[in-house]
């Protein structure tokens, strides 16, 4: 009977479904977001899109058909990319899809116009360089393990690239995430761009004979100096190399690597590389998407940078 009454509907039942429409939204709302970069990058494309509709009178939300095509039009002829324009319309859908309202971005007529600058325009998106595997050992043996910013920076190349991390994956880790063991170090990931539901997810790493080559001695060494068992692993330093508990971001991750490998890389250039190294060495999609985490075999081959194309080339195989 206890139960049974606890189960029962107040009596004040409309407060209970107005404070329930309320979670309801919340949730609704956590649906439709995305990755941190990606709702970054949406609040930005639908800022611009407010400016330019009050800018010509226009309404935002809903827009019309007409709105939308004016805007994109806009977008390709000021030069923005395909994949940029196409960000947009992700980010205009979603705003309406929060509302409740139809997004102008379904009507067939609009998918056209899409369809239309991409064709004149291309699709090709510009990819971060890959690096050689030579290039990257050489590298990681001119820093100077001695020095703290110089450990945590050995640390941030050889895992990133070892463990085709992804630049928010990196940030986001915590020393509580780091199992290590005599087989190696599984890494526990809480969330990624492809993993949006917190579902277990890991990545291995393997020891190397090298010292200066081994994420996991490196990993072990940077740990002991931050003595403690919690809290982000990498983190930005005050002045004499003190640490901080602040993490570091994307950006410091981008100017880390370029302070290294130089200014045309990036923190991704870490993950693409480990693409295009383990391919060449012979690893099959199944083997590289167990790392990356990636879904689909077809993102290996785009993430793939076989650029020189005597790398990987059948006309070595005629035998003339």
């Amino acid at each position: 009977m206890e139960n049974g009454a606890a189960l029962a509907m107040p009596a004040n039942s409309s407060a209970t479904l107005a404070h329930l429409a309320e979670h309801t939204s919340r949730y609704v709302e956590a649906g439709l977001s995305g990755a941190a970069n990606t709702a970054k990058a949406y609040a930005g494309d639908l800022k611009r899109f407010g400016l330019w509709c009050t800018e010509h009178e226009f309404d935002p939300l809903p827009a019309t058909v007409a709105t939308l095509a004016s805007f994109v039009t806009h977008l390709a002829e000021t030069g923005k990319k395909v994949s940029t324009i196409q960000r947009h319309c992700a980010a205009i859908s979603k705003a309406h899809a929060l509302r409740g309202v139809d997004s102008p971005t379904d009507d067939k007529k609009f998918k056209v116009l899409l369809e239309g600058i991409a064709r004149l325009k291309g699709v090709r998106q510009k990819q971060a360089p890959a690096f050689t595997l030579a290039t990257f050992k050489r590298t990681v043996k001119s820093i100077d393990g001695q020095t703290l910013a110089g450990l945590r920076d050995r640390v941030i190349l050889l895992l990133g690239f070892t463990g085709a991390f992804r630049r928010s994956e990196l940030t986001a880790l915590n020393v509580e995430d780091l199992a290590f063991s005599e087989e190696g170090l599984i890494v526990n990931l809480a969330k990624s761009k492809t993993n949006q539901l917190g579902a277990p997810e890991e990545k291995a790493i393997f020891y190397s004979p090298d010292f200066k080559l081994c994420p996991i001695r490196t990993l072990q060494s940077w740990v002991q100096r931050l003595d403690r068992t919690t809290g982000p692993v990498f983190v930005s330093f005050r002045k004499g190399e003190r640490l901080t508990a602040r993490r570091l971001t994307d950006k410091h991750l981008n100017l880390i690597v370029q302070r290294y490998l130089g200014p045309t890389y990036s923190a991704h250039s870490l993950r693409a590389s480990f693409v295009t190294v383990a391919k060449l060495a012979g690893a099959d999609d199944s083997e590289v998407m167990n790392q990356t985490k990636h879904k689909t075999s077809e993102m290996i081959r785009r993430y793939t940078r076989l650029d020189n194309i005597r790398q990987h080339n059948a006309a070595q195989k005629l035998g003339l």
